[in-house]
């Protein structure tokens, strides 16, 4: 009995978190298209978050790289079909492995920044300062965010794409004996515009959804230091299952 009154309040609760969720959505669209846009701020937030996710990325795209062409290797030298290498590692990158590692990192890196910020300014009652001044508070802290991660994240995606075929390039040269000018030819040409679109696309729909997750478990986080943390954990993990769970809708239409 107790289970599923439990079990109960967790679906009314989950019900009423997408239904705000929903809600915040259809708000930020509203304020979207308001002539006072605060583009200052938005440029600063974005040069901020380009320039603090620069390390992790490229980490990120290098290893990828490399550990995708070992694997690959491995698999398709069983089947004398080492040649297909360099296309495995370019179109998984620019489809797959490019749009939703970058969207797990910058989720932890950026996405609970801006939660743990935002909820401070809630738990300090900035935001009700904010208020108290007649201040857009939605369009002057969640529009800049939003707009400078979803701008964002396509450039990383590009990084991340083009370290990781370098990454593979090296891996694949210097251990297992390719032939450099082959292998970049490969490369090359076996990528397609749409191969590389259809990562760009995913990854404007991930920076919106980490940005504008993050901005709602900021603004709607407990009090204390206990609700800044509850806002930083939950930004994280609902960002990452919706990155998890809108990839393959999206995979399933670009298929």
């Amino acid at each position: 009995m107790i289970f599923i009154e439990n079990l109960g309040k967790f679906f009314i609760s989950l019900i009423s978190g997408v239904g705000k969720l929903i809600l915040f959505i259809a708000l930020f669209f509203r304020y979207f298209f308001k002539p006072k846009f605060y583009l200052k701020i938005n440029f600063k937030y974005f040069i901020n978050v380009f320039i603090s996710s620069i390390p992790i990325i490229a980490l990120t795209g290098i290893f990828s790289g490399m550990v995708l062409a070992l694997q690959s290797y491995t698999g398709f030298s069983r089947f004398s079909a080492e040649s297909a290498i360099p296309n495995i590692v370019v179109l998984t990158l620019t489809r797959e492995l490019g749009p939703v590692l970058t969207g797990l990192m910058i989720s932890a890196r950026v996405g609970s920044s801006i939660a743990a910020e935002i909820a401070t300014m809630r738990v300090t009652e900035q935001i009700d300062a904010l208020k108290t001044l007649n201040t857009n508070y939605y369009n002057y802290l969640v529009t800049p965010r939003v707009l400078a991660l979803t701008l964002a994240m396509p450039i990383f995606v590009t990084l991340v794409d083009f370290i990781g075929v370098m990454g593979g390039y090296l891996v694949s040269v210097y251990k297992l004996g390719f032939n450099e000018n082959l292998y970049l030819l490969n490369t090359i040409n076996f990528l397609s515009l749409n191969d590389y679109l259809s990562g760009i696309f995913k990854a404007l729909v991930f920076g919106f959804i980490i940005s504008i997750v993050s901005c709602y478990s900021g603004l709607y986080s407990g009090k204390g230091a206990f609700g800044v943390g509850s806002a930083t954990t939950n930004s994280v993990v609902v960002s990452s299952i919706l990155i998890l769970f809108s990839n393959y809708i999206l995979t399933e239409i670009f298929f």
